[in-house]
């Protein structure tokens, strides 16, 4: 049995306004989703019901196990407590009440509130220096951090999110969007409305709303080594074609192509994104080095070796680069006598095997 269980849910406002039309799909548990299509396909309608914030007019809808069709007003509102954590573009945060307090509330609907626990829960998402703070001295993307917090506080089993990263900024994006991810690997269900293609690749799976009906489900891989190793190569040629460290990000064509990538690798600490800027922190760099050295290294053994035209080695080297272990690029360039420039003349970093320069 699937952990979420939908079966034939339509949705309708009126006679002649269906939100949601004979819609059928699963999520395992532990699975991201990613729920996607234009306004008015039905998306928030469907996170509302998976939420017991709406009912389906017609069809099931079960969450491990449970009917939620078959809920009273009072079971509801114990299972939205229990079991589900929301994230809304919105915050929903209660003007009045400290970063702490917004979070502790929703531990007094749960049971009872607990302020060491809410602060923990605070200095996971990197707020741990605002738990007095009211919502109008944080910022976006503070106050979104305390509706994360607030939605993790109770453990929940299904974390629901609609359009969370919608009003945030770059800098702010990458460390929610770096939030969620955690949360992934931790083993949470999560369900999550986005209109971003780049954010939607993040999930395992997309499932696409049109007009209400499902029109398509995406299996999409997990973000391969090798992308990240190939955008990681264009961040340095970047670097070697301008002479400069940092960039404008929505300026540099790879950012704008992979940003949910360059999101997750900020997340990893491959890359730094602030105040729009883009840049290698130290650990990024090194793997880029080391990315660079292994592709120009296959790049002379192609020329050098098997004589191929230098205005193609690079398609070659590229279908083979990836292949290549460390053990295998050190021995490459011991056989190629420590080369210190790649067939078009740029530099290839040295690696340990290396001579001093």
């Amino acid at each position: 049995m699937a952990f979420v269980e939908v079966r034939n849910l339509t949705r309708r406002y009126e006679a002649a306004v269906r939100a949601l039309n004979d819609v059928t799909f699963d999520v395992e548990r532990g699975e991201w989703i990613a729920i996607m299509g234009p306004s008015g396909s039905g998306k928030s309608t469907l996170l509302n019901i998976l939420g017991c914030l709406d009912a389906p007019t017609t069809g099931v809808v079960r969450v491990d196990g449970q009917d939620l069709a078959r809920l009273g007003p009072r079971e509801r509102a114990r299972y939205r407590a229990e079991r589900v954590g929301f994230v809304f573009q919105q915050y929903h945060l209660v003007p009045y009440l400290t970063a702490v307090e917004n979070v502790m509330l929703a531990q007094y609907f749960h049971s009872l509130a607990d302020e060491q626990e809410a602060s923990d829960a605070l200095t996971r998402v990197g707020l741990g220096d605002r738990l007095r703070s009211l919502p109008s001295e944080l910022s976006g993307g503070e106050q979104q951090r305390v509706c994360v917090a607030r939605a993790l506080i109770n453990q929940p089993s299904l974390i629901l999110a609609d359009e969370p990263t919608g009003n945030l900024d770059e800098m702010n994006e990458a460390i929610v969007i770096s939030l969620f991810t955690e949360l992934h690997r931790a083993g949470h269900t999560m369900v999550l409305v986005t209109h971003d293609p780049e954010i939607g690749r993040m999930a395992e799976r997309r499932i696409e709303l049109h007009h209400g009906h499902l029109s398509e489900v995406s299996v999409f891989p997990k973000v391969e080594v090798e992308l990240i190793d190939n955008l990681l190569k264009g961040v340095w040629h970047a670097q070697e074609d301008t002479g400069a460290r940092e960039f404008e990000s929505e300026r540099f064509a790879a950012f704008v192509e992979n940003r949910a990538t360059f999101l997750l690798m900020a997340a990893e600490e491959l890359v730094r994104l602030g105040d729009g800027r883009l840049t290698f922190t130290p650990l990024g760099e090194q793997r880029a080095s080391r990315v660079i050295r292994r592709h120009r290294l296959a790049e002379r053994l192609f020329c050098e070796t098997f004589g191929i035209d230098p205005d193609i080695v690079d398609d070659h080297a590229c279908r083979v680069e990836h292949t290549l272990s460390p053990e295998v690029v050190e021995k490459l360039c011991v056989f190629l006598k420590h080369p210190r420039t790649c067939p078009h003349g740029s530099p290839i970093p040295a690696g340990a095997c290396c001579p001093p320069r």
